[in-house]
């Protein structure tokens, strides 16, 4: 099978998780700047979701510049990705709603967890689809941003418990990590 259905459909899905995001951010009833003093949190919580889903798409789509074709096993590989990320709405506004409260931010690092999991997979599945030799396994191999955001995630849930703060930082280290780019792939399909 082509891959244009699958970049298409998962641009459609998260170009929704985003207009999911933002129309949960109510608008104020009041008309003055102190009106908009509630929504600090609800506003840091979307700008850091809103970093996450960029880094999410960003990262996807140049992974697929490295793919050739997809089959049944991607697909799933795929929407199990978009279904930990279609889950960022809900744990965003959990946690700017409740002020970065310990039980929301842990679930808020539970589902980045869960769907760098679910990344890592997806690139796992697609390496093993086009062999081990091709230039999407040359290109992603060696990961060490992968691996020290899955422990970081993997800190932050309990930290959460001791300081929901802290657990934050952890998570916004994780961003400004991955908004460095990577530019391994585009290197290895120029060469």
């Amino acid at each position: 099978m082509g891959k244009g259905r699958l970049e298409a459909f998962s641009d459609g899905v998260i170009a929704i998780i985003i207009t999911i995001m933002v129309l949960e951010i109510k608008v104020p009833h009041g008309f003055d700047l102190a009106a908009l003093r509630p929504l600090i949190p609800v506003f840091l919580s979307y700008v850091l979701s809103f970093i996450y889903i960029g880094i999410y798409w960003n990262n996807h789509h140049h992974l697929l510049q490295a793919v050739r074709h997809v089959n049944g096993r991607i697909l799933w590989a795929n929407l199990h990705l978009l279904f930990w990320l279609s889950l960022i709405p809900f744990v965003t506004g959990w946690m700017g709603e409740n002020h970065f409260a310990a039980i929301p931010v842990a679930f808020y690092g539970t589902v980045l967890l869960l769907a760098a999991s679910a990344y890592f997979i997806l690139t796992r599945t697609l390496i093993f689809s086009h062999g081990k030799d091709s230039t999407l396994a040359i290109a992603v191999t060696g990961n060490f941003k992968e691996k020290i955001s899955l422990v970081f995630y993997a800190l932050a849930i309990p930290l959460a418990f001791v300081n929901s703060w802290f657990a934050c930082a952890l998570y916004a280290l994780v961003a400004i990590i991955w908004l460095i780019p990577d530019r391994r792939i585009e290197k290895t399909l120029t060469s």
